[in-house]
């Protein structure tokens, strides 16, 4: 599936919906937070994240989907390998097709 990416506002769209956050990683993979669904403790590698926060939204990385992802997976793999990608710069990230 092609996704649409637009500009509106100096705001990311994709397929019409608002991008309200996203991270960058070395790798080359890109999460784009459109909505919050839900808040929630969480443990990765006997670490625990309170109050993490479930995004639903597109993921870019071996493959391209929707789906929910969490901000505490993401800060687990280290700052050093994933940023969150500056709200003004939201609209020139990711890959296009």
């Amino acid at each position: 599936m092609n996704n649409k990416f637009e500009e509106r506002d100096n705001r990311l769209y994709i397929n019409n919906q608002k991008v309200i956050a996203g991270w960058e990683s070395y790798s080359g993979w890109y999460w784009f937070a459109t909505k919050v669904v839900q808040h929630q403790d969480t443990i990765i590698n006997e670490k625990e994240y309170r109050n993490d926060v479930i995004y639903s939204g597109l993921v870019q990385g071996h493959e391209e989907e929707w789906g929910d992802f969490s901000k505490a997976e993401i800060e687990s793999l280290g700052e050093n390998v994933v940023w969150k990608i500056p709200q003004e710069n939201l609209v020139f990230s990711g890959r296009r097709n």
